[in-house]
């Protein structure tokens, strides 16, 4: 008998496998002890079983008696330094299989990594005679415990560093490395919520699907299997513990929806290719109505998949990438050489389309910490000194060789394009002295005899204050981008990285909805972007064209997805949804209004 669980859908494609379980909760413990009785049954498949002996025999191993202080000194050194090898490995892989900013995780596992404080609590404990696992446990105890009292950002740190914890000790315990790389084909991966590592791992040939208990949309294991091209959902809950190994299931990613033993007809259409051929010409809505449906970029190395997706041009350039895993910040001269390869990749695309290449400045700090900058996580935290404000304060000389980068690329033979938006701006003070500054750097440019230009300009509107002031903004600037992961974040009061907060962080919520909408009416004579999770959803492409977006920038697996959705829209009719939807009072009345319930 078929049955089915609902979670949130984070790529737009279906698939039909069987179940591999990774790292399964505890609601499966009482079934995996039974199944440890039966010795004669058949593990060498069963991934559940292997990962949760593998953990248990980490746990184990702590307990070992000491050699000498010396002998486990060497050992955790040993460790340590055959853990940085595999995270130098793991993060240059995922950022050339899936993206710069996607890797960037594996930044913040090393610094934990290699965090003074903990090496010297380990060895302190080697000398009081423990062995090098039970003072890698004890080591780690505290700080763990440490950020699970505390909220957001910081409480997320406490499982990275059970992620670098729990890799030491195997790494200690001479245990087999977790490997996912080469599942069988047709596996539908079941996990509580998979590390980044782990998804990374995923062949997108082999993997069916992946759902996860926890997690919303913008989690790390949605955006990496997205940017596979690998059907998930996401936030399904605890109901999913009850699906057992070898269960056949089915995966829609679009409607976030999961069928549990599907019948034929069933796996029939989810077995159904549902990935869209990329569309190279630009797009029109069936009434004419020109829609720009552009990619988000990393890395330079992102664009040529994004251009083999049928992308206009980048609708968002994260910046931060040239500022990570390294002890300084990049010289102009290699932000030059970054801008201008992505500027002249996407060159013929943009004239064609009639696109651009929007490069947003460094958002350093939030989410985005950089090591050598010695950010405070809360001084510099999601409601302290990021963006903008640190642009502009304690770090305009970062800011300067930033701008002087850019304005060189504009004043290049491939910069025609090119354009330059500001993060998490929230004051027309901050604005304009953005934009003066960015004047004031090509003058001092022409006057030291190199070629320079003032690209287009635009403002990120992520904060209540923004839209608020979007009119005003929309005066001094030739573009307004949405981003809607933090617009959500901030007029629902409700931190993304909060798992407490998963429910809450919803851009079909209608104060979102119509903080969108008021951004759009007072944008006057400056085009609209958005750049957010949301645009990338072919489901609220017909609302978002109808709101009067210009412009959709996304991961590069959705755009043919999005630029199929655009050609069947009639602009009248989205515009008449988008009204609908404007006037919606809750949730719920927006998913109706829209179909999505």
């Amino acid at each position: 008998m078929s049955r089915t669980l609902s979670g949130v859908g984070a790529t737009p494609r279906r698939g039909v496998g069987t179940v591999v379980w990774v790292d399964r909760e505890s609601e499966d413990a009482e079934d995996a002890d039974d199944a440890d009785d039966a010795d004669d049954t058949d593990r060498s498949n069963d991934t559940a079983y292997h990962e949760r002996t593998a953990e248990s025999s980490a746990v184990d191993h702590h307990e070992r008696a000491s050699e000498s202080p010396a002998a486990e000194v060497d050992r955790f050194e040993a460790a340590t330094e055959a853990a940085v090898a595999e995270l130098d490995v793991e993060r240059e892989r995922t950022a050339e299989r899936v993206g710069e900013s996607e890797a960037e995780v594996f930044d913040a596992h090393k610094q934990f990594l290699l965090d003074p404080t903990i090496e010297s609590s380990v060895e302190e404990a080697i000398e009081a005679g423990k062995s090098a696992e039970t003072a890698v446990w004890d080591a780690f105890a505290g700080p763990i415990e440490q950020f699970e009292g505390m909220d957001g950002m910081m409480a997320e740190r406490a499982d990275d560093l059970r992620d670098v914890r729990d890799r030491l000790l195997r790494i200690l315990s001479g245990a087999d490395r977790r490997d996912l790389s080469a599942l069988a084909d047709g596996t539908v991966v079941l996990a509580d919520r998979l590390t980044p590592s782990d998804t990374a791992q995923l062949d997108p040939e082999a993997i069916a699907g992946v759902v996860t208990a926890k997690g919303g949309r913008t989690s790390h294991a949605a955006i990496i299997a997205r940017s596979l091209g690998i059907p998930a959902v996401v936030g399904v809950g605890a109901g999913l513990f009850e699906v057992d190994v070898g269960v056949t299931v089915a995966v829609d990613g679009e409607s976030g929806r999961i069928v549990i033993d599907p019948d034929a007809e069933t796996i029939e259409t989810y077995s159904e290719d549902t990935a869209a051929a990329a569309i190279h010409d630009a797009v029109e809505t069936a009434d004419g109505t020109s829609i720009e449906v552009a990619a988000n970029l990393g890395s330079p190395t992102e664009a040529a998949p994004a251009i083999d997706a049928g992308a206009d041009g980048v609708g968002l350039f994260r910046t931060e990438f040239l500022f990570l895993d390294r002890g300084e910040p990049p010289t102009e001269d290699e932000q030059y050489e970054a801008y201008h390869e992505v500027c002249a990749a996407f060159a013929d695309r943009c004239a064609a389309a009639g696109g651009h290449v929007v490069v947003r400045t460094a958002d350093i700090g939030g989410d985005k910490p950089i090591d050598y900058l010695g950010l405070d996580p809360i001084e510099n935290g999601f409601l302290g000194a990021r963006g903008i404000r640190l642009s502009l304060e304690e770090h305009a000389g970062l800011f300067e060789t930033q701008l002087r980068a850019l304005c060189r690329v504009a004043g290049s033979a491939v910069g025609e394009h090119l354009a330059v938006m500001f993060p998490l701006v929230s004051t027309v003070e901050e604005l304009d002295a953005a934009i003066d500054r960015v004047h004031e750097i090509v003058a001092e440019l022409n006057a030291e005899g190199v070629d320079a230009a003032v690209p287009e300009l635009g403002v990120m509107i992520e904060t209540p204050a923004s839209v608020m002031l979007a009119d005003a903004f929309a005066d001094r600037v030739d573009f307004l981008s949405i981003g809607t992961n933090d617009l959500t974040q901030y007029v629902l009061a409700a931190q993304r990285d909060l798992d407490r907060m998963d429910d809450y962080h919803d851009p079909l919520a209608p104060a979102v909805i119509r903080a969108i909408d008021q951004t759009v009416q007072a944008s006057g004579d400056a085009w609209v972007s958005m750049c957010g999770e949301m645009a990338g959803d072919p489901a609220l492409t017909a609302l978002l064209v109808g709101l009067g977006i210009d412009e959709l920038s996304m991961s590069a697996v959705t755009i043919p997805d999005v630029k199929r959705a655009v050609r069947d829209i009639d602009r009248t009719e989205a515009e008449a949804l988008a009204a609908d939807v404007v006037a919606c009072e809750t949730r719920a009345d927006v998913r109706s209004a829209i179909g999505l319930e």
